[in-house]
């Protein structure tokens, strides 16, 4: 008896233990809304509107000091220990989390640790926030306390021996070059003052990860982290910072493996961490599959060479923020259909966790605006949603369009090429079920299957995404 007793003891830590990853699996498989320079009180007010969308978890931009109304002043941190910026303070930011948490949805945080704001304009020492902020809040104490964090607001937080010494990056293709010099703009401009790791540091960077994670915040995103050495991302986010948490880093790549930039900076900071990352490679991959003389047979399995990231650890997209705002970038716009057909892809398949880049126009394209609610992206948010768990098996394939199935729930098709393609396929093999209704998500198209063999058409530069009904 007591034999038996240990095994089924065993044997149920050993369900607790599969329950557990499945449901950790599924959880970072969940689409991020990346409410891109949206101010937290607007993101609060539309909290049950992202929830009713399907989404989970909401990305929002840089929360600390800083000043400028630009997209990119979010990017410039003055001080750690208050959040008082154009998109909101203290106070917003505590009452966005608690709005989405209290409707199912998590709060992901951008962090900026590399660098703080180029101010060399106007002075020339390294102390932060520097005297102009100190007296702005003396000028305020009241609001200024209620807006703090952590330390002591008498005083800088910061000098010059926290720095590295000045000095801009020269060499993009070395990892100690990149990692130690300053990110510069040209023409004489001086640079972000790029911090150097020291303990003082690092305390100061954990105890504001801590107070946001203790605030509710479940996700933090690396921001410039290929700019960041391994040991100074190891030693800030520590393992009781990062329990309970998703990381990923943005590592900004034109490849997967046997690129330069995979090798030298994105491999490692893999291997090293054990944290996720954008989904470069796979992005690279798509565009090559989607451009010219490029092939939808390349999206068939491309991590098995390298092509794409381990679904655990990969955040998918098709466009992320410093695409169209940085003119470095802009050529890696996907045109507005092949954009399309990108996000059904990443939505349909199995592995990743989509991320759904929305912007109030700050690009001027206006591609993105608000493109959280548009109609193609709520009908692929719901079939992702409704397929979480499904194995994925590739149909068919060629040049010109892919067909997939997830398991008997849904199916993907995608015709990147002008003329619409017939497919022929055995739905007993496929597992498809019979005498049920498959419903396109981005159409009015009903599929009923009914034989062993069903035909499945897919129109020209168009995409489909049939779920079970």
């Amino acid at each position: 008896m007591k034999t038996n007793t240990t095994m089924l003891k065993g044997y149920g830590k050993w369900i607790v233990a599969v329950i557990l990853y499945i449901v950790a699996h599924t959880a970072s498989a969940e689409a991020i809304l990346h409410a891109f320079n949206w101010r937290y009180s607007e993101v609060a007010n539309k909290a049950q509107e992202i929830a009713n969308l399907g989404y989970k978890k909401v990305l929002v931009s840089p929360a600390y000091k800083s000043s400028g109304n630009e997209w990119w002043a979010r990017y410039q941190p003055q001080d750690y220990r208050v959040i008082d910026n154009p998109l909101g303070d203290t106070q917003d930011f505590r009452a966005m989390i608690q709005a989405l948490r209290s409707r199912g949805v998590d709060v992901y945080a951008d962090i900026v640790f590399n660098h703080m704001a180029n101010e060399s304009w106007k002075r020339s020492d390294l102390n932060y926030p520097g005297t102009d902020v100190l007296n702005e809040y003396r000028a305020n104490w009241t609001e200024a306390n209620r807006n703090k964090l952590f330390g002591n607001l008498n005083y800088n937080f910061l000098s010059a021996n926290d720095f590295h010494p000045p000095g801009c990056i020269s060499n993009y293709s070395n990892p100690g070059d990149v990692q130690y010099w300053r990110l510069c703009g040209g023409n004489g401009d001086a640079g972000l003052p790029d911090l150097d790791p020291n303990n003082y540091v690092l305390g100061q960077q954990r105890a504001y990860l801590q107070k946001l994670k203790d605030w509710g915040v479940k996700g933090f995103r690396i921001d410039a982290a290929k700019h960041m050495t391994n040991y100074h991302i190891n030693r800030v986010f520590t393992n009781s910072i990062k329990s309970g948490m998703h990381i990923f880093g943005e590592i900004i790549t034109t490849g997967g493996a046997g690129t330069a930039e995979y090798d030298n900076f994105l491999a490692p900071y893999l291997n090293s961490t054990g944290h996720s990352a954008y989904d470069f490679p796979l992005f690279s991959q798509i565009r090559s599959a989607l451009g010219y003389g490029g092939s939808m047979s390349q999206l068939v399995n491309p991590g098995a060479y390298g092509q794409a990231l381990s679904g655990s650890k990969a955040i998918t997209f098709s466009v992320t923020h410093d695409i169209p705002l940085n003119a470095g970038f802009r050529y890696q716009i996907l045109n507005a259909t092949d954009e399309r057909l990108a996000n059904a892809y990443i939505f349909g398949r199995d592995g990743g966790t989509p991320l759904v880049y929305s912007d109030h126009n700050e690009s001027g394209d206006n591609r993105w605006n608000d493109l959280y609610n548009n109609n193609d992206i709520k009908g692929m948010l719901r079939f992702h949603n409704a397929t979480q768990g499904r194995s994925q098996n590739v149909i068919k394939h060629n040049n010109c369009i892919i067909l997939f199935n997830r398991e008997h729930v849904g199916i993907v098709g995608i015709n990147k090429c002008s003329s619409g393609q017939d497919v022929w396929v055995n739905t007993n093999a496929e597992n498809l079920w019979w005498y049920r209704n498959y419903k396109d998500t981005l159409s009015s198209n009903v599929q009923n299957i009914r034989s062993k063999w069903h035909k499945f058409y897919l129109p020209g530069r168009k995409a489909r995404m049939w779920l079970i009904q």
